[in-house]
């Protein structure tokens, strides 16, 4: 069992850098992972399938965390993973 088997780690900008370093190490750990993203949904997606290759669970979700309502839906969809 790894350490967060069993938990949701929603990462913001997640698609380059540290954001998307951050959610393939929560990957390693056990998290499922939202890979949030703005705008760059190409490369939002190579960190899900990069997370998901190695057997992890990950799902990229667009939204603004500008925007309140927008980070509540990504909390409500977040736990779809």
């Amino acid at each position: 069992m790894k350490k967060l088997d069993g938990k949701i780690a929603i990462v913001t900008a997640a698609s380059k850098g540290i954001g998307a370093s951050i959610a393939k190490h929560l990957a390693t750990k056990g998290a499922a992972v939202v890979v949030n993203y703005a705008s760059s949904k190409k490369a939002t997606d190579r960190v899900v399938d990069e997370i998901t290759s190695a057997d992890g669970k990950a799902i990229a979700l667009q939204a603004d965390v500008t925007k309140k309502a927008e980070v509540e839906g990504l909390f409500v969809k977040g736990t779809l993973v």
